[in-house]
């Protein structure tokens, strides 16, 4: 007879993988670097970011399907090995936007999403009693990332432009040895429950209503409830993702010399906030509902973005802002799966939940180009302040539109 697996090291071996794959959140902290020593423009700067969350969620997609058939173990692997790969190929062709976009965009991109996938579409399987806790727990460890790499980075890279060649390729070899031993060791430790297994003295709840129960990829695109849910997701990530590729270099250019830390060390501060908040807004939702946390979390976001962060130099304030939009944006990567298990099942929460996560994919690939481009034209005119305050109005539009959209979340039907 085989001996069931404890559930809570698989939890820890989650958040450990999923620190390790917070390291795209970190990706602010190369740009001046890369813009220093290459000449490079914001634009061209952000592309691997923008190229790196796009693939990371094609990659979502198929491997939530494909980790559904042959589990997370395998899947795991393969993401960890992927973005090894990456993070080398960025050490030798990263010299330039195409081939680090290639390299960490592409290669390293998909290994993020094979592997994001798995620890999520795990622990939801072994923990069906408290999905919203375990779930928060889990893409904890992807908000804090940056709060471990970012500081490191700015370690590895140094501040003299002159190191900058031997800098740069040495540190993505660093991170390559690194997560090939973490990630895939981590993805080893996973495994699927058995059919019908349940936690000890838990019952599931009846479906009432008529509501299904298990829906398939294809059943749940038929849905408007997963459309909803789609547009929530995609405006919630459009504000988190923003601020958080915009965080470095807005500290760095709008506090100045009144900036009492780098604006690596800012970063990792504000992914702190990131990470709680993917685990406070999580249990939250186990207690007060799901609906009522995307509530709060908009209208944190439209208020900081309105009130607080706007008109200043003030370090921080500037902060507290990101801290914030941070704090709230985390909620989203963790109400996000639980919903989607909640409104559509767990038997294919894998598969499902990757084709949810492309609004997550969509709202990074567009969004942070648009403001991106828009910061560059202020700068060229002399406004920096200018351009950033324009970018928190828009985020708080943003903001404003998924309130009003999160009216709309309903379970599906019959």
């Amino acid at each position: 007879m085989n001996t069931l697996p404890n559930r809570w090291l698989m939890a820890a071996a989650a958040v450990l993988m999923q620190v390790c794959l917070g390291i795209i959140y970190a990706w602010s902290v190369f740009r001046g670097p890369l813009e220093q020593h290459y000449g490079w423009s914001k634009t061209e700067s952000i592309a691997p970011y923008r190229w790196s969350i796009l693939f990371f969620t094609l990659a979502m997609i198929l491997a939530g399907f494909w980790q559904d058939k042959k589990g997370p173990k395998l899947v795991g692997s393969v993401g960890g090995v992927l973005l090894g790969l990456g993070c080398f190929l960025a050490a030798s062709v990263g010299d330039t936007p195409l081939g680090l976009s290639f390299a960490y965009g592409v290669v390293a991109g998909l290994g993020v999403g094979f592997a994001y996938v798995t620890p999520i579409a795990t622990c939801v399987k072994w923990f069906p009693d408290r999905r919203g806790m375990v779930v928060g727990l889990a893409v904890m460890g992807f908000g804090i990332g940056s709060l471990v790499f970012a500081p490191l980075l700015e370690a590895l890279l140094g501040k003299d432009p002159a190191r900058y060649a031997d800098t740069l390729p040495n540190t993505f070899l660093m991170l390559a040895a690194l997560f090939l031993v973490v990630v895939t060791g981590c993805a080893r430790m996973f495994r699927v429950p058995p059919e019908g297994w349940k936690p000890e003295g838990w019952n599931p709840p009846v479906a009432s209503g008529g509501a299904r129960v298990d829906f398939g990829p294809k059943e749940m695109l038929r849905s408007s409830s997963f459309w909803v849910l789609w547009v929530v997701y995609f405006l919630g990530s459009s504000v988190g993702l923003t601020a958080i590729g915009e965080s470095a270099p807005l500290v760095r250019e709008l506090a100045g010399t009144a900036a009492v830390m780098s604006g690596g060390v800012a970063l990792g501060v504000m992914s702190l906030f990131n990470g709680v908040g993917r685990l406070a807004w999580g249990s939250a939702s186990d207690k007060i509902g799901k609906q009522t946390v995307v509530y709060a979390m908009f209208a944190i976001s439209v208020a900081t973005c309105v009130f607080l962060l706007p008109g200043t130099r003030d370090f921080w304030r500037v902060l507290a802002g990101l801290c914030l939009v941070g704090f709230c944006y985390g909620g989203h990567l963790a109400l996000m799966p639980s919903l989607c298990a909640e409104y559509f099942g767990a038997k294919n929460v894998g598969a499902n939940y990757g084709i949810l996560f492309t609004a997550w994919g969509a709202a990074g690939f567009t969004i942070p180009r648009y403001i991106a481009a828009i910061l560059e034209e202020q700068k060229k005119a002399g406004a920096v302040a200018d351009g950033y305050n324009q970018m928190f109005y828009i985020l708080a539009g943003v903001a404003a539109a998924g309130l009003a959209a999160g009216y709309f979340l309903r379970r599906p039907r019959a």
